[in-house]
């Protein structure tokens, strides 16, 4: 039976439960497919403006808490190994995760960006934000300067909700360069399509290199069935996704 739309985000699956290759024809569903397997039943979502392509779709503080703890569990496992000594959230769903992420390293406290301006912030340490969930919407993102002596001189990890053109990722990182600080991670929970790849090139030629995810999602092409399948499935972003 298809799923309606407020059961999505809400099950771990078993294994093998939904069809996933590289020939699979989806309809309104894709299996995001964790690491040990499970899977995560994700809407899909056709782009605006992009002639018949769609992404899958994760909105973690609408998802079950089973879920929740189980993207923020391999995404603790992922980042364990870069020794992180504080972990930076980005708003807004990316600061749910970067709690359990925290909590989970064993840290006492993390740092939230923001994105709502306090008469205290310093103008100089600001980036505007926008993301592919909301084109039309630009935001400020903020880093409080009480935080500083948090971040100065600690191995930094960059923790958010999802990466897709990596503009918002970007951002992230451009604000944290004004501070003269270079994330040694940046994990998310699902790494959406490969397009963010090619701009965290451009910024910084190994950046790409430092980000680990839960799972992996494949830009998506309609049929003229309306079926969608995927164009881009690279065994090394999904193999990056594990720990």
């Amino acid at each position: 039976m298809p799923l309606k739309p407020h059961e999505f985000w809400q099950e771990l699956y078993p294994p093998g439960f939904f069809a996933c290759g590289a020939q699979t024809r989806h309809s309104e569903l894709y299996p995001a497919v964790l690491a040990d397997g499970r899977q995560i039943a994700l809407p899909i979502r056709a782009l605006p403006g992009d002639g018949g392509f769609g992404v899958a779709s994760l909105i973690v503080n609408q998802a079950s808490f089973a879920v929740e703890e189980a993207l923020a569990g391999h995404m603790i496992a992922a980042v364990r190994p870069f020794g992180p000594d504080i972990v930076v959230g980005v708003p807004t769903l990316g600061l749910p995760l970067a709690h359990a992420v925290a909590r989970g390293l064993g840290h006492t406290r993390m740092v939230a960006l923001g994105t709502s301006r306090k008469f205290w912030y310093d103008d100089a340490l600001s980036e505007p934000l926008a993301s592919i969930t909301s084109p039309w919407h630009e935001r400020t993102l903020y880093l409080d300067p009480r935080m500083l002596p948090l971040l100065h001189n600690k191995r930094v990890a960059i923790v958010d909700d999802a990466i897709s053109t990596g503009r918002s990722t970007a951002a992230v990182v451009r604000l944290l360069g004004k501070a003269g600080i270079s994330p040694v991670v940046l994990a998310y929970a699902m790494l959406q399509t490969t397009r963010w790849q090619a701009g965290l090139r451009t910024l910084d030629a190994g950046l790409g290199e430092r980000v680990r995810g839960a799972f992996h999602t494949p830009l998506l092409e309609a049929a003229t069935d309306g079926s969608w399948r995927a164009v881009d499935v690279p065994a090394a972003t999904q193999a990056r996704a594990q720990p």
